[in-house]
């Protein structure tokens, strides 16, 4: 039987800043669904907690990898669950994302390549995913009468210096300008910008704990003065869920979360290993800024986010700042190394210890 049982009150969330991103939420019963990359660990959590949630129509499981789309049909089984649908395909083609779209109300797409070192030594492969599977998904999104689409980015996207960031920007940028493309009667598109996912594949987390448990003797740091953004897996699912709800067209949202030096995340983790310094690899950053300054005057702040407005289409300023948004102070940004907010061990040790990964 698969487990999608609704699980215990998760302490992480309360932890992190009290921020649980699940007012307000998009209400997606009798919606059809349909999630790119949605095999992997966003994705994941993503159909868990529609099908905890919610009764949808149909949910769109849209990704490239057999395996894991069988793997995942073992765990949320389509025999258990009849909205599921399991659909091979790849963002690279969009007659498949076309005929995938056909009925659906609301696209997340989740689907890019993340790895840094491996986008730059493989550019091409990342431009063909990450910025023209992002078109392909806007023109079939149009083509088809999708009702929301939201994309995921990430911090990286912001002021970039490498390839993915780089890839990650004009994604952004193409589903923001992606608004004007549609029209009156398109989508409404968003895009959800956030940092790093405490537990997902290929995040350092993972990968300390397991130089650990192999009796590693000691943990390598690129550098003793970095910093990261961190959010949950849950928190991210339910932010996507909220910037649908919420989004007017064309905004980048970018959840208020707290930041952890890695040096310290290293000690929560393994508090008697020593540290190794090997140097920051290329396309690193020491600090990531998730809303840059010369974006400032297009950023509305809320209590719990940022939105950043599409500097060519401003018109919904004025109803963000009806809904009580406000302006960020000139010359403002959202760095992991100025961030107030700061992720403490004992919030660390619950994540750690939390389910966190489907």
């Amino acid at each position: 039987m698969p487990d999608t049982a609704q699980s215990p009150a998760d302490p992480v969330d309360s932890l992190f800043l009290g921020r649980d991103f699940k007012e307000p939420r998009m209400n997606l019963d009798g919606k059809t669904v349909l999630i790119t990359g949605g095999t992997g660990s966003f994705g994941t959590r993503f159909v868990q907690t529609v099908l905890e949630d919610y009764k949808p129509r149909k949910v769109i499981i849209f990704s490239r990898d057999e395996l894991k789309q069988y793997e995942m049909a073992q765990r949320f089984n389509p025999a258990e669950h009849a909205c599921l649908r399991y659909f091979i395909g790849d963002v690279r083609d969009e007659d498949r994302l076309d005929m995938a779209m056909r009925g659906v109300d609301i696209v997340v797409h989740a689907a890019a390549l993340k790895h840094v070192p491996i986008a730059e030594y493989n550019p091409f492969e990342c431009i063909k995913t990450n910025v023209l599977g992002a078109q392909n998904v806007v023109t079939a999104a149009i083509k088809r009468g999708v009702g929301h689409v939201c994309a995921l980015s990430t911090d990286k996207a912001a002021s970039p210096i490498n390839l993915y960031g780089a890839s990650k920007l004009a994604s952004d940028k193409i589903f923001t300008a992606a608004q004007a493309m549609g029209g009156a009667d398109g989508p409404v598109f968003s895009v959800v910008r956030y940092g790093n996912v405490v537990g997902s594949r290929g995040s350092v987390v993972p990968f300390f704990k397991r130089l650990v448990a192999e009796g590693a003797d000691h943990l390598p740091i690129t550098d003793a003065r970095m910093t990261r953004f961190w959010i949950t897996l849950q928190q991210g699912v339910n932010f996507v869920l909220s910037a649908l709800a919420t989004a007017k067209g064309g905004e980048v949202f970018v959840p208020k979360i707290p930041s952890m030096s890695t040096v310290d995340l290293a000690r929560s983790i393994a508090p008697d290993l020593p540290h190794k310094i090997i140097g920051i690899r290329p396309g690193e950053k020491l600090h990531e800024v998730m809303v840059p300054e010369d974006d400032a005057r297009a950023t509305l702040e809320l209590e719990d986010r940022y939105v950043i407005l599409p500097a060519h289409d401003p018109r919904h300023r004025e109803a963000w700042l009806a809904d009580g948004a406000r302006a960020v102070e000139e010359g403002f940004s959202y760095a992991s190394n100025s961030n107030p907010e700061r992720l403490d061990a004992r919030a660390l040790q619950s994540v750690l210890q939390a389910r966190l990964t489907a």
